[in-house]
């Protein structure tokens, strides 16, 4: 296996290079007239859109406003899904969860890094 500082410093370098490189492409981009044209119509069309979606919400009203309930209880119930599939494994348990189709649902983890701090490369 890997060592993973050197895939994390690895993994930086090519993060400097991208961000080189995106800085490049949006310069192109920003000097392309064609480019500021279109943005300009996608913010008039933004405008717009915004607008037509406030006018329905308030043709809609009580009935939106259950929409936006209902979106806030399934979000509440799926960070109560994922504490409760947390505390089960941290005891040692299997969690299993089956739909009304009988598919099955297994949690899945993801690991990201955070900066903790700031360390010499002799601390390490």
């Amino acid at each position: 296996m890997q060592n993973i500082q050197a895939v994390f410093d690895r993994m930086q370098e090519k993060k400097k290079k991208l961000k080189d490189l995106r800085a490049m492409y949006k310069d192109g981009l920003d000097n392309d007239k064609r480019y500021k044209n279109l943005i300009e119509e996608i913010k008039t069309m933004r405008t717009k859109k915004q607008q037509i979606e406030n006018d329905v919400q308030v043709d809609m009203g009580e009935a939106y406003d259950k929409l936006e309930s209902l979106r806030d209880d399934i979000n509440a119930d799926q960070q109560l899904i994922n504490d409760i599939a947390m505390a089960t494994i941290m005891k040692g348990q299997n969690v299993k969860i089956v739909d009304e189709n009988n598919n099955r649902y297994e949690p899945e983890f993801k690991v990201t890094l955070k900066k903790s701090g700031f360390m010499r490369k002799e601390d390490v």
